[in-house]
């Protein structure tokens, strides 16, 4: 499946998270993301280095300027179980904007043909690491790493992009 791309509108699927009260969500990405400007992006692993240190930290410390550029949503994404994406996200206590959401068995980065094959590693298959800007659903930026490099996907190339 090729990768998702400029132009496209973005899969319906099920995402789960924890809600504000603590209670789990399944809900479609395009219930998220309709009507709104949405970033969603991808790691491949919670609690990994360039994902913990690098990625996620950069989308909350730049939150208040993106939200300033007309960003409704701010969604990290990965294929994880929403237990660890909740726990993941505990441990930014100034995370006030980015919604951690699960794919839990990988689907949804299927439909987006975002998958990395990291079994060598022993981790399965996973996610690949993306920004995408989504625009009522349609995808007007794809920023997407090849392997584990982290150059085009930060929350400083999406601001750029606004």
């Amino acid at each position: 499946m090729a990768p998702i791309a400029v132009g496209d509108v973005v899969p319906d699927g099920t995402i789960s998270f924890f809600d504000e009260n603590d209670q789990l969500q399944s809900v479609s990405v395009h219930s998220l993301a309709a009507g709104k400007k949405v970033i969603l992006f991808g790691v491949p692993g919670a609690f990994t280095p360039t994902c913990s240190m690098k990625h996620v930290p950069g989308f909350i410390e730049k939150a208040e300027e993106l939200k300033s550029k007309g960003v409704d949503e701010i969604i990290c994404f990965s294929v994880n179980d929403p237990f660890v994406m909740k726990a993941w996200g505990k441990t930014y206590p100034e995370n006030k904007h980015v919604k951690f959401v699960a794919d839990g068995s990988g689907e949804y980065t299927h439909l987006l043909g975002l998958e990395l094959d990291l079994k060598d590693k022993g981790l399965g298959v996973r996610s690949r690491r993306f920004a995408l800007l989504i625009d009522n659903l349609k995808v007007t930026v794809a920023n997407v790493e090849s392997g584990g490099e982290f150059t085009v996907s930060s929350a400083d190339d999406i601001l750029k992009a606004l």
